[in-house]
């Protein structure tokens, strides 16, 4: 591989898996804290939304961002 004939390509793959990896723990954390914040789902939803994150974390993070309705209120 190319990358391990140049340090410095190795350095930036390793860098940037890294940043990947800190963006997907951090979109999954921030779908769990919205799924718990709104106000629009109960008890089965937010269950069913945490279950689905928990199990699938990147399609279903993905996947509740999609379909989640937008935010009613603005305060």
């Amino acid at each position: 591989m190319v990358a391990y004939t140049f340090p410095l390509l190795s350095l930036f793959w390793s860098m940037l898996m890294f940043a990947g990896l800190v963006l997907m723990i951090f979109l999954i954390v921030w779908c769990f804290i919205d799924n718990f914040r709104r106000k629009d789902h109960h008890g089965g939803a937010k269950a069913a939304w945490t279950i689905i994150i928990l199990l699938v974390p990147v399609i279903g993070s993905i996947v509740y961002i999609l379909v989640r309705p937008a935010d009613v209120d603005v305060s």
